[in-house]
């Protein structure tokens, strides 16, 4: 492996025992180009060509107040498949608060769980006062990778597979836009939301595949709403109303508080170059949800899978003190997701819902050729009771209802996996899940591929990276053959 190092960013992070500034969520500090990455074990497959991408919550500067994992800076780490090859780089996301953070040496935003007065200069998105760090997700549309925030920020645009960066999406709209933008690979359009506290608290749009925002309309809802996510079908868009949101009373005195109101989840399905008057609104049981899946249409339903949590307000883990109230909040043992399915029926109104799964998990993917069509293949997470952190995945089988599982080593936890199809693969789960690990018990870090047709088999090549990363959220895979086109 051969690394090259690039010049310090400026820290002020002191070492913690802060239980998500620690372990497997120590922020790193340092940039890195490497070639030739050393194999652990297997070989590289000669099949796989593309782009592996994840963004991180890392923190780089002392926290001004209590620190949530959710207020970390945005790096973004790369691994570049190619002729039985692979290369690695990662980088800081050159937000603005990132670059006024640099100047000053110091933290200028409070976080997630602060109250009022934290921040030294206002903030940016949904909440208003944190800072837009673009540290939640990232997608690839028209050949470029977009960056972006959970609280709606600007969408920052990286090249995939260099990482070079060229600032904010120019079609982004004033109130910014949510992570969890979705893109359709056979037009080529992005759809995406964003959300806030003005009326109508909410908007909708399209993006072309030329980079242009084509359509963008309101979707009015009854007050400010904390939507995280939405899928889409190949003629309808669905966003969501749940019932988890902001205090009314203590948001007039600029308190951002969380609860469960007594009112049913809502979903909107728009056509997706649709306006406000065609959304077509169904209800559902009341729930919170973080990740959907896919959705299709099923003669006249639109059927869409995701993780429905039966527990959106859980109480605080007894036995980690000062942190029980975090730590319970980002514990899915704690909040209870399991795989759901709910069909909205166009022609009756009604909406039929039901699990897939008992289990525990999350983060799901598929392949994404088969985004908003049929499908038959996901692929969900499972995490260690009481953390934030992966440590195996599950394989569904949707229209048998097997599952097949994968356990990793105590001590190993992994990153979102998207599914890489095979070169020429020949159908849906022909390819590899692919994604970083980071080892606590060598302190290491690597990538590695799952054969999603011998998924319990384990990794058939572990690749080393040259520096050990730390947790994150949210993962793509783009091929080489759709950033050439």
């Amino acid at each position: 492996m051969k690394v090259e190092r690039l010049p310090a960013i400026r820290s002020s992070l002191q070492p913690s025992n802060h239980p998500y500034l620690s372990g497997a969520w120590t922020p790193q500090m340092e940039e890195v180009d490497a070639i030739e990455l050393d194999v652990i074990e297997g070989a590289i497959p000669a099949d796989i060509d593309g782009v592996y991408l994840r963004n991180t919550e890392n923190q780089i500067h002392q926290p001004l107040g209590r620190h949530h994992p959710f207020d970390g800076d945005g790096m973004i780490h790369q691994i570049d498949f190619r002729g039985g090859q692979a290369s690695y780089r990662n980088r800081f996301v050159r937000t603005r608060c990132f670059d006024a953070e640099q100047r000053a040496g110091q933290s200028l935003w409070g976080g997630l769980m602060d109250g009022p007065g934290v921040s030294t200069r206002p903030g940016f998105g949904a909440h208003g006062r944190l800072k837009d760090s673009s540290s939640t997700d990232i997608i690839v549309h028209a050949g470029k990778a977009i960056s972006t925030f959970y609280q709606c920020g600007e969408g920052y645009v990286l090249d995939p597979e260099t990482l070079e960066q060229t600032g904010v999406a120019p079609w982004v709209p004033l109130d910014g836009i949510s992570a969890h933008p979705k893109v359709d690979d056979r037009t080529g359009e992005l759809m995406f939301f964003n959300y806030s506290k003005h009326a109508p608290y909410m908007h909708y749009g399209v993006v072309d595949h030329s980079g242009k925002l084509v359509t963008y309309t309101p979707v009015p809802l009854p007050g400010p709403r904390l939507p995280h996510d939405m899928c889409f079908s190949e003629n309808w868009s669905i966003l969501n109303d749940l019932p988890v949101f902001w205090d009314q009373k203590l948001l007039e005195r600029d308190i951002h508080a969380v609860r469960m109101h007594d009112l049913p989840s809502r979903f909107a399905l728009i056509p997706r170059h649709g306006g406000e008057a065609d959304i077509r609104w169904f209800d559902a049981k009341p729930t919170y949800i973080l990740h959907f899946l896919n959705a299709y249409e099923d003669g006249d339903e639109v059927v869409m899978d995701g993780y429905f949590q039966e527990n959106p307000m859980p109480e605080p883990l007894a036995d980690m003190g000062e942190h029980g109230h975090l730590m319970g909040y980002l514990d899915e043992h704690s909040f209870r997701p399991k795989l759901h399915r709910w069909r909205f029926n166009l022609a009756t109104g009604e909406t039929k819902e039901g699990h897939l799964d008992d289990r525990i998990l999350e983060f799901g993917m598929f392949n994404q050729a088969y985004a908003g069509r049929p499908y038959r293949y996901a692929y969900s997470t499972t995490t260690r009771p009481g953390w934030f952190l992966f440590n195996g995945f599950v394989k569904h089988d949707l229209e048998t209802g097997e599952s097949w599982s994968l356990k990793l080593e105590e001590g190993r936890y992994a990153s979102e996996a998207p599914f890489a199809p095979r070169v020429d693969a020949k159908d849906e789960d022909d390819g590899y899940l692919v994604s970083f690990i980071i080892d606590e018990n060598r302190g290491t870090s690597e990538c590695v591929l799952i054969d999603c047709k011998r998924f319990e088999e384990g990794p058939v090549c572990r690749i080393a990276l040259p520096h050990k990363i730390s947790s994150g959220t949210h993962a793509h895979w783009v091929g080489r053959e759709l950033l050439r086109s």
